[in-house]
């Protein structure tokens, strides 16, 4: 693509991502207006409002995963792993937001999500990798999704600091055998 065509694409989905979180019913004539191009220019890049919503989660699946190498390379390993929980936070509010968008785009057969689990658990491997931790990528995933859901961001801070803990301190599940064993009986 030509430089002022990255351009434009790179234009058309952020200004997307801000009107389809922002406003219901928004037109793709609006969005290529607020993006300063033609309809034509915005249809050559996104031919149906579908693959523009899909482009538009996909970027910032994207610059969530990007983020991980380039916080290691910038931070230490402790520092890194919490920006970018911090970083995916921000994400999954951004894909609550787009909820409604993308439920249409599920609706026609289409599924977004199809590469996003492996993406980020590559992602998340790298960042826990330099900690040596035990934490498994799904499990912490699994975690921030559920503080993610939550909305409210001081509690947000505190239940991702007692993640910090338990990931730092290697906390783990005890072993299956010691969660079915009964209790040792008491000896005098």
């Amino acid at each position: 693509m030509r430089a002022d065509a990255i351009r434009n694409r790179g234009l058309l989905i952020e200004v997307a991502l801000d009107a389809f979180t922002h406003e219901k019913d928004v037109t793709l004539g609006a969005i290529a207006k607020k993006a300063g191009v033609g309809i034509g220019t915005l249809y050559r890049h996104f031919p149906t409002r579908e693959a523009l919503i899909e482009a538009v989660y996909r970027t910032e699946l994207e610059k969530l995963c990007d983020a991980a190498p380039e916080l290691l390379e910038t931070h230490e390993p402790e520092a890194a792993l919490r920006e970018w929980m911090d970083r995916f936070i921000a994400y999954a509010a951004t894909k609550r937001d787009l909820k409604e968008a993308l439920q249409a785009v599920i609706a026609l057969g289409i599924n977004p999500f199809e590469h996003s689990r492996a993406k980020m658990t590559e992602a998340l491997s790298s960042l826990l990798a330099p900690l040596h931790a035990r934490t498994e990528p799904l499990d912490l995933m699994a975690m921030l999704v559920g503080v993610a859901q939550n909305g409210d961001p001081d509690q947000a801070k505190r239940m991702l600091d007692l993640i910090m803990d338990g990931v730092l301190h290697g906390a783990c599940p005890a072993p299956a055998a010691a969660r079915t064993a009964p209790p040792a009986p008491a000896t005098r």
